[in-house]
């Protein structure tokens, strides 16, 4: 891993890191902040337009963090650089933002393997360098459907989850339907297999019997046609699995509205890591 930049911040270290992802082939960047006595490892997804700085800077959660001993880790959202088709307007939530899966369709196969890099490569990378075993995962918009999704694919991995405004029903939704051609072709049975409310429905039991948090603005441009926090809900009542979905009047889809909120986070992620 290589340094790119370190601050001290509330007693622990933020640092901005670069290194050779085996699993997307190009290099990658993330932050991490350690705080003072650390004792779990919180992974933050972060959404479109973001990458590995936005929220270590707009979102405000170090101070608390330090306080609870949590490290938080920020990945950037998406391969960089691979000059692929495409690629450089990924901004409209085509083809070329990560979306926290592995594609299955050319020429995203090669690099966009979000999912196996963050799983298989990051996440143990950091576990190893900081000896943090308990791991939590947070996420907004795209981030929140990463958060989602990957919680449920991976059952045991995260003890804690939870999200701000996620797109948590994406195959109802103009991006996660855009995104889910691109990367995974027109089998819809591939799709369901990264829509955050389809897996909620096939779950056993409640895979997160300490709850789930979902922080939603109701002022959110993008809650009705793409987001459908409803259908996590219902699917969450269909298996069980007690959620907290709270909706705030006023508040969009920006960073004012999850340095709001992100102290509640940071407290239900630290009660479920403590365990």
């Amino acid at each position: 891993m290589k340094t790119l930049n370190e601050h001290r911040a509330f007693g622990g270290t933020q640092r901005f890191l670069e290194h050779d992802a085996a699993q997307i082939g190009l290099p990658m960047r993330f932050g991490l902040f350690v705080p003072p006595q650390p004792r779990a490892l919180l992974v933050f997804l972060a959404g479109l337009t973001c990458n590995e700085e936005t929220f270590a800077i707009k979102a405000g959660a170090q101070r608390l963090a330090a306080e609870l001993g949590l490290a938080l880790l920020t990945p950037d959202t998406s391969p960089r650089g691979a000059h692929a088709p495409g690629e450089a307007d990924a901004w409209d939530f085509g083809v070329g933002a990560g979306f926290y899966l592995d594609a299955t369709q050319q020429p995203w196969a090669t690099h966009w393997r979000m999912e196996s890099y963050l799983v298989d490569e990051l996440i143990p990378l950091v576990q190893r360098d900081t000896g943090l075993t308990r791991i939590g995962l947070f996420g907004h918009s795209m981030g929140g459907h990463g958060a989602l999704t990957l919680a449920l694919r991976h059952p045991g991995r995260f003890q804690s989850l939870s999200a701000f405004a996620p797109i948590a029903a994406p195959t109802k939704g103009p991006w996660g339907q855009k995104a889910f051609t691109g990367y995974l072709g027109d089998d819809r049975a591939a799709w369901a297999a990264h829509d955050a409310s389809e897996l909620m429905k096939g779950q056993p039991r409640a895979p997160y019997p300490g709850g789930i948090l979902i922080d939603q603005g109701l002022a959110d441009k993008f809650l009705a046609q793409q987001l459908h926090p409803e259908a996590f809900e219902a699917a969450c009542a269909a298996v069980s699995q007690p959620l907290t979905l709270r909706f705030h009047a006023g508040y969009d889809h920006g960073y004012y509205f999850i340095a709001t909120v992100v102290d509640d986070h940071l407290r239900h992620h630290a009660a479920q890591l403590a365990g």
